[in-house]
């Protein structure tokens, strides 16, 4: 048995039950260093230890791989989700076993960001620049996303690619100055170490940043206004203390219009309150982290 897990964001306080379980009963634990360090006090005693850079990665996967053939159950970590942004390691992983492996889901700093900024998925992009290879396509991605006025959550790429160089890159493609921009590091400890507009945007940040640009038109609530819900409350009221003093007196409710028409509005409020309550529980858009670079994985999720 062997699954790439996905360790959450940096903090084992956001790792999930069925993640600990496995890390707990593995036999083998690999990864790159800093996500190793991160789930090492689960590690079993009797557990073998894996750890790789980018540099040997590739010859650490094949003894991963070696004891995963030899009956060992084996658990490599990523940080974050692997299906945020760590396909990469996750092809790596799969090419050294040979064969497709399973993938456990893990917390990826997106959505810790989304939550502490409160911004909705379905309203929001997210594209990590945390890879290797051409990025000219994840670029273009971005400038569209802001041209169709959604919101951004951004993994920078460390080595050329940080928030103030794609300020910098998306001023440069026209993309207007006045987007407010939060950049945040060691995401699961600190507030925003940095609140703005992308304009201004010209700070250094570690390695560990993420970064959220919102849209200039954000999307209007689709809830009904208070003051429609209280009407409707208001006539489903009446309805209902018309239809019980009807039946006070014996005799059937009336089929007034006036009656028929409270009544009606009494079940349209009904249909709007259900279908309201559907829009609000649907998650509503975005898209982390783990790459295979050793140090800088530990944000990327």
């Amino acid at each position: 048995m062997i699954c790439c897990l996905g360790a959450g964001p940096g903090d084992l306080g956001y790792l999930t039950q069925r993640g600990r379980e496995l890390i707990e009963t593995a036999d083998v634990v690999a990864g790159f260093r800093a996500v190793v360090d991160l789930v090492k006090p689960l590690v079993g005693e009797e557990c073998k230890i894996v750890t790789m850079g980018y540099k040997d990665q590739v010859e650490m996967l094949q003894k991963v791989a070696s004891l995963h053939h030899e009956g060992a159950k084996c658990v490599v970590v990523l940080m974050g989700d692997v299906h945020f942004s760590g396909f990469q390691f996750l092809e790596r992983v799969e090419r050294a076993c040979g064969h497709p492996v399973e993938t456990v889901a893990g917390i990826s700093a997106a959505q810790i960001l989304a939550s502490r900024c409160r911004v909705c998925f379905d309203e929001t992009s997210f594209i990590t620049f945390h890879r290797r290879g051409d990025i000219a396509p994840f670029q273009e991605h971005l400038v569209h996303a802001l041209q169709d006025d959604r919101n951004v959550i951004v993994i920078p790429r460390p080595w050329d690619f940080m928030p103030k160089t794609i300020a910098a890159f998306l001023l440069a493609r026209g993309i207007g100055p006045g987007h407010q921009t939060e950049v945040w590091e060691h995401l699961t400890q600190n507030e925003a170490a940095w609140l703005g507009t992308l304009g201004d945007c010209r700070a250094d940040f570690s390695d560990m940043s993420i970064m959220l640009i919102r849209t200039l038109r954000p999307m209007k609530s689709q809830l009904e206004p208070v003051e429609a819900q209280v009407g409707m409350r208001s006539r489903a009221s009446a309805a209902a203390e018309n239809i019980a003093c009807s039946k006070e007196d014996g005799g059937a409710a009336p089929q007034s219009e006036s009656s028929s028409s409270s009544t009606m509005e009494g079940s349209r409020f009904h249909l709007r309150k259900d279908f309201t309550h559907g829009d609000q529980e649907n998650p509503r858009s975005i898209i982390d982290e783990d790459d295979d670079e050793d140090e800088i994985g530990i944000l990327t999720s």
